[in-house]
């Protein structure tokens, strides 16, 4: 039987949003997900944009120069919490990270529900 348990993304600080400083790939780290591929991580973000335009983020999933494994959103002003990524699953200790089109504006929330066989 399955069991899930709900955890803070690995690279917040206590469940502090993630400031997004970087403008390109390699984007900032915001989750390394459970390694092996029996266990997976369902992982929800959320991002709020504190800019007085709209600002681009870009969301690494995994390999940073495979089309399929970004994921592109625009990020309205002063935006509360969008949700960017809908408990979409990862394993094997894959890397999620972020880049936006303006360095310190994108804050990304978040946690994951480990689900473990």
């Amino acid at each position: 039987m399955a069991t899930f348990s709900k955890r803070l993304l690995s690279d917040s600080t206590s469940g502090r949003g993630i400031v997004i400083t970087q403008t390109a790939t390699a984007g900032n780290d915001l989750h390394t997900a459970v390694a092996g591929s029996s266990d997976i991580d369902e992982i929800w973000l959320y991002a709020t944009n504190i800019h007085t335009s709209a600002v681009s983020l870009t969301i690494e999933w995994g390999d940073v120069t495979v089309a399929r494994d970004t994921i592109t959103v625009t990020v309205p002003s002063k935006s509360g919490l969008m949700l960017v990524a809908p408990g979409l699953l990862l394993n094997g200790g894959i890397d999620v990270a972020a880049f936006a089109s303006v360095a310190s504006k994108i804050n990304i929330f978040g946690y994951v529900n480990r689900i473990t066989a």
